[in-house]
């Protein structure tokens, strides 16, 4: 277990003292009924956005200043019991739990400690041994419902759409894509559907074999169409727009009418990028000046943001991915969140983890497979784009529409030398304001303004207002989550988890 002590304690021990509830930051004195709403708050914790439970600590609404100091002393058998219970009763285990001890004054004049349990967000979907599957509000708890725990499984990514058997003949999936494939493969001839059941695409049902959502995205001619039963959509449609924003009204802005591109995924993956590709290598001759809009982004950056909208996409909605090409960005919308912890601002570095895992096993098997699944494409993007002096991609997701959705947006801008300094300036120590940015580009305060509302145009920065417009500072976009009280130990932790 890990100890705070001296004055980074002091600090931290002030920080708490202060922080109210949230989504992310709960607080309990130590005592023998603490033990199960501790583990309900973990639970609620893991399966919402982490957070931090620090015991010791009264409850701000109960007392404030070093009043709420009772410290783990109270108790240290209920901690014990609740240390031994997080690896018994949490189903499954959380991993990565952090326990640090710091140090302080008690409210009764004593040296003491509060325990601080970090908990991160968790990929897996958690229960407590007979006492339900909980989730987090902004200051509390609660017990999920049945169709609440189906729904976080399917957006972490434990369960997919794609394993469902669905009721369509194996006759229509013997294509010449399925005959590709299988001759890739080294199949003899044979049954089909014993052939797909043998590789994990077609399981029985009522004792008959039934293909798998996968096994006909992967290989029917028609796959859309074939599962519209199932209220799902599985096409691709590409809108090319005039300008730079979409304009409401009777008559869209749109250069040519949409195109929508169908058939198995293979294919699918390969006639969208083909066709973004060209309609980006034509141009855009801009009427107004006569200029041609010339579009810089790396030919594999394309590539890959298309196959992964594929083959990461949530094929229970009822959705088709979505590309639109504006004068000064690509937008490439896929249906469902991102799976696990990933977020869109650890994208980059967080690894692989398919939420389609026979999509992806399965494509790799093709002549000329869109993707090597190797887990590198997230990064490659931001490679080539750097390389190219372009912006990196920015990664949002829409958690607001009927149906949410994942966007990576490319930037045809180059990147300015000043930006590498003020992103990595706000990595550091969060919202910039105007003066920081004089300080850092060396430029009057009239030239940082342009330059602000440049980047807040780009959609590269957000204008925060909420202080008041002297106070105004500038965020990238959707960060990873309301900084707490105990985000400050991430600069002591770094020893690894310790559960």
């Amino acid at each position: 277990m890990n100890e705070i002590t001296g004055p980074d304690a002091e600090a931290l021990i002030a920080t708490l003292l202060a922080q109210p509830e949230t989504s992310r930051f709960e607080s309990k004195r130590v005592s023998g009924k603490m033990v199960g709403k501790a583990l309900e708050a973990i639970c609620a914790f893991a399966n919402t956005a982490g957070g931090t439970l620090a015991l010791g600590l009264e409850d701000l609404a109960k007392a404030t200043g070093p009043e709420r100091l009772y410290g783990l002393e109270e108790n240290t058998e209920a901690v014990d019991e609740l240390r031994r219970k997080t690896l018994t009763h949490l189903l499954p285990a959380v991993e990565g739990l952090r326990w640090v001890r710091v140090a302080c004054r008690l409210r009764d004049g004593t040296d003491g400690h509060v325990l601080l349990l970090v908990v991160p967000q968790s990929p897996k979907v958690h229960s407590i041994l007979d006492d339900g599957t909980w989730t987090r509000l902004d200051a509390s708890n609660r017990e999920m419902s049945a169709a609440e725990i189906t729904e976080l499984s399917y957006r972490r990514g434990v369960i997919s759409a794609e394993s469902e058997p669905v009721a369509v003949s194996f006759e229509l999936l013997a294509t010449d894509t399925w005959h590709r494939f299988a001759s890739n493969r080294g199949f003899q001839s044979g049954d089909l559907a014993d052939r797909l059941f043998r590789i994990g695409l077609a399981k029985r049902v009522a004792g008959e074999l039934q293909p798998v959502r996968a096994a006909v995205l992967l290989f029917a001619d028609e796959p859309g169409g074939l599962l519209a039963a199932q209220q799902t959509r599985a096409d691709v449609r590409v809108f090319h727009y005039r300008g730079n924003r979409i304009e409401p009204g009777a008559v869209p802005n749109l250069l040519k009418p949409p195109k929508t591109l169908s058939g198995p995924l293979p294919m699918q993956i390969a006639q969208a990028s083909a066709y973004v590709l060209d309609e980006l290598a034509a141009g855009l001759t801009l009427a107004a000046s006569g200029f041609k809009t010339v579009h810089r982004y790396p030919e594999r950056v394309i590539k890959e943001a298309i196959t992964n909208a594929v083959i990461h996409r949530d094929y229970r909605l009822n959705r088709d991915i979505q590309i639109r090409i504006f004068d000064n960005r690509i937008e490439i919308e896929s249906p469902g969140l991102f799976p696990g912890t990933i977020t869109p601002s650890n994208v980059a570095k967080a690894g692989s983890f398919a939420r389609n895992p026979l999509i992806a096993r399965n494509l790799r098997e093709f002549p000329e497979p869109p993707n090597v699944d190797a887990g590198e494409g997230v990064r490659m993007m931001f490679a080539e784009m750097r390389a190219a002096n372009l912006y990196p991609p920015f990664y949002s997701e829409n958690r607001d529409a009927a149906q949410a959705s994942v966007v990576v947006s490319l930037l045809n801008e180059e990147r300015p030398p000043i930006w590498e300094q003020v992103s990595d300036w706000i990595d550091r120590h969060g919202p910039l304001a105007n003066s920081d940015l004089c300080q850092i580009a060396g430029v009057d305060t009239l030239k940082a303004s342009k330059m602000l509302k440049r980047w807040v145009e780009q959609g590269v920065l957000l204008r925060d207002d909420s202080a008041g417009k002297r106070h105004t500072v500038y965020r990238k976009p959707l960060p990873d989550g309301i900084v707490e009280a105990a985000s400050s130990l991430s600069l002591t932790l770094d020893n690894g988890p310790e559960q």
